[in-house]
């Protein structure tokens, strides 16, 4: 018989939680889903006109490897707002959305047998990006009494001379939890005593409710070993535009960019194009703004919704999830959310999905209208109801 020729490594990845529960969601009649992490709102039409004059001009050739300087050094100026001070032109690499980001980084960070913290629940492609690298992830687990914050004690807990390198991310996918500069204070003594590099992903850096969202890498000697990712599919309505951008210290954006060059060449020019005034126009405040409102206010329904119907939650202060506890039920995960989408047609995303320590949980998202939330808090509600 043939051998197979297919990496080990790839064959032992389990598939995304996300995308089995989307595939079967899409498969039943009259299924409503709260499982997309994608805002609901079209991206802005000022920035969608630039893209459409780029390409009527004929702007469609490759651009720098690193992205176009305009858009390196509108970059630089934007991240200026949260204190972190880059120079566009050997500080800033333009990705093809912040997923590339961590997978550059990591090519560029680990060797085989490095162990990478990674601050659990945590965006489903972490520890897969890992072992593609042959590091070895090493889960932080955070806790809904702690409101999904890591704690200084949970970092040293894990610590070993293997560590080489910390992945953390606030505001945070899925629980919605964020860092405050006291919090990410003590973490970053830690990280500086034992020299650990960090990679802080920081794609929802403007959706927090009442609170300023602060970057580990505007602390005292932090900015030399973190870097920085973002984007423009979460605060900008810009999924399909496949932008991100990474900042960090030169040495660390000059290896991943070499990495870079070599297999997706540049990012999308007509995406550059429209990102350039995505961060310039003088409108961009105040949608930002009307957008978090939004969302602010989609929260607290489904904050209420859940607290009603007897399940325990910490109150996501950032993005656009809410992370409900549902083990009174005496279900776990994927039982809950398979029999709700088998009995109510609504489709949550089970909270193992994002890592072992969120067994127990459901990620349901906000970033849908307030109709389509109400709808199915009602049908979550009726399936609950008597179980508890």
């Amino acid at each position: 018989m043939r051998k197979s020729y297919i990496s080990n490594i790839v064959k032992a990845m389990p598939d995304s939680g996300i995308k089995d529960f989307f595939d079967v969601a899409n498969s039943l009649d009259g299924a409503l889903s709260l499982g997309v992490g994608e805002p609901d709102f079209a991206t802005p039409e000022y920035i969608r006109d630039v893209a459409i004059d780029s390409i009527r001009r004929a702007d469609t050739k490759y651009t720098d490897n690193r992205g176009t300087a305009e858009l390196r050094r509108a970059v630089a100026e934007y991240l200026e707002k949260f204190d972190l001070h880059y120079n566009g032109e050997d500080g800033i690499l333009i990705t093809m959305g912040a997923s590339e980001g961590i997978d550059l980084a990591l090519r560029t960070l680990v060797d085989p047998g490095d162990e990478v913290l990674v601050t659990e629940p945590c965006y489903v492609s972490y520890e897969p990006c890992v072992e593609l690298c042959g590091g070895i992830p090493v889960a932080l687990n955070t806790k809904e009494s702690d409101g999904f914050r890591l704690t200084a004690s949970g970092l040293m807990e894990k610590i070993t001379d293997k560590t080489k390198v910390l992945m953390i991310s606030f505001p945070n996918n899925p629980t919605g939890a964020i860092m405050k500069a006291e919090d990410l204070e003590a973490v970053a003594e830690i990280v500086k005593e034992h020299d650990i590099f960090v990679i802080s992903d920081e794609i929802y850096a403007e959706l927090t409710y009442g609170k300023k969202h602060v970057s580990i890498a505007s602390l005292p000697g932090m900015a030399e070993r973190t870097l920085v990712l973002n984007g423009f599919s979460k605060a900008f309505a810009m999924t399909g535009w496949r932008l991100g951008f990474a900042a960090g210290p030169k040495e660390v954006i000059f290896f991943m960019n070499k990495i870079h060059q070599f297999t997706t060449m540049s990012a999308n020019t007509t995406s550059q194009y429209a990102a350039v005034h995505a961060l310039n126009n003088p409108l961009r405040e105040g949608l930002l703004g009307q957008m978090r409102d939004e969302y602010d206010k989609r929260r607290d329904i489904m904050v209420q919704g859940f607290l009603e119907m007897g399940l325990s939650l910490a109150v996501p202060e950032g993005a656009f999830y809410v992370f409900p506890s549902v083990s009174a039920l005496g279900m776990g995960s994927q039982e809950f959310c398979s029999r709700l989408l088998e009995e109510q047609r609504v489709a949550v995303i089970p909270g193992d999905a994002f890592g072992a320590c969120g067994e127990g949980y459901i990620r349901c998202s906000y970033a849908y209208s307030e109709e389509m939330i109400t709808k199915c808090l009602q049908r979550i509600a009726l399936f609950v109801k008597g179980r508890i």
